[in-house]
């Protein structure tokens, strides 16, 4: 064989080669489009945002063939109604936060956030490495649910007041919007808790509805204005040192994924769920900034509160402990994890940050 005719059929071969290569390509990654509806407003590109970034992404790594529709909160279902219509399957997806359906059982919202639970890196540890995903998956079979962490905030605020809050008896008969059942902490304290979608938090505060909310941290309570009508601004929001979003998923629909479908859902998501928490940690900065120049007031909860409503939820926690199988299951696995991740963070990590924040305060950062 000549040079000529050995490099014809070879390039020949090659462009043959690469033509069969795309039908079995495309046999694997069929056509599947899904809804997901998000329990968050539009104009919350953190939140809201995260399930668009996983739209993309699905769809790009299967060249269109898996297309997932995001629609926000209230277009298709109302916010806080997103999981019930995937454990019905009248969609195939939502991205919600786990705490919001606490009331059909307190399970619902270990593995998102409760409480004095874990912060957002020790809940990610909690959940990729200490078979969080699993258990919460566990209990979420038997609403017919496959849930994947989508996002954390970071340990948020502690909200937004019409008026100061110094004492444990100044909260009484406060009325707040507080999501999860950190409001069934606050009763114990007074606190008449509301459960109220994001979207209509202001008005609520504007008319004096409430008289207080917790939302999530600077950068979103700044794009929703709360800081028009209730200015002081308290901190830490202790009912959620590390919350977690999460990508919940039929489970029939689910699992009729091909197995390539359903690894690539498992690694957008981690990715996803990273990248709200690096999104929170870069924007938050300037935002708490902006919210000072325009007045607001920050003020951290007194020591006499935090201790009494961090006594108040073991008391909650071991009521539902008593009585609820799933909730102790969930809850003694992040408790045995919380000891440990504490002692550790503790020694290096805390002793660092501390350092240079002195470093900041004294101005030479």
């Amino acid at each position: 064989m000549d040079r000529r005719s050995f490099l014809t059929k070879a390039a020949l071969g090659g462009a043959a080669a690469g033509a069969l290569a795309a039908p079995v390509i495309a046999q694997s990654a069929p056509k599947v489009t899904w809804r997901l509806t998000s329990s968050f407003p539009k104009s919350l590109d953190t939140i809201y945002g995260a399930a668009e970034v996983l739209s993309k992404r699905i769809s790009e790594a299967t060249d269109g063939n898996f297309q997932i529709q995001v629609f926000p909160a209230g277009e298709l279902v109302p916010g806080l109604q997103a999981a019930d219509e995937v454990t019905a399957g009248n969609i195939e997806a939502c991205h919600t936060v786990g705490y919001y359906y606490w009331g059909k059982d307190p399970s619902w919202a270990v593995a998102a956030a409760v409480p004095f639970s874990l912060s957002a890196r020790g809940i990610n540890a909690w959940h990729y490495q200490g078979g969080g995903i699993d258990l919460y998956n566990e209990f979420l079979a038997q609403h017919n649910i496959v849930a994947l962490p989508g996002g954390n905030t970071g340990v948020q605020m502690g909200g937004w007041f019409r008026k100061e809050i110094n004492t444990v008896a100044d909260m009484q008969g406060l009325k707040m919007r507080v999501g999860g059942f950190a409001g069934k902490v606050m009763e114990k304290l007074g606190v008449v808790p509301q459960q109220i979608a994001g979207g209509d938090i202001y008005p609520a505060l504007e008319k004096g509805t409430i008289d207080a909310s917790e939302w999530v941290g600077p950068y979103d309570d700044e794009k929703l204005g709360f800081y028009k009508v209730a200015p002081y601004y308290y901190y830490p929001g202790w009912w959620e040192g590390g919350p977690t979003v999460h990508f919940m998923f039929n489970k029939a629909a689910y699992e009729g994924l091909p197995p390539a479908y359903q690894s690539l859902l498992k690694s957008i998501c981690q990715g996803v769920d990273a990248n709200m928490l690096q999104m929170y940690d870069y924007l938050n900065p300037a935002a708490i900034k902006r919210l000072v120049g325009a007045g607001t007031q920050l003020r951290p909860f007194s020591p006499e509160i935090l201790n009494a409503c961090f006594d108040a939820a073991n008391q909650v926690y071991a009521e539902m402990e008593a009585t609820n199988p799933a909730f102790a299951k969930l809850w003694g696995s992040i408790k045995a994890f919380r000891t440990e991740h504490y002692t550790w963070t503790q020694i290096a990590e805390y002793n660092y940050d501390t350092f240079m924040m002195m470093q900041q305060n004294a101005g030479k950062l």
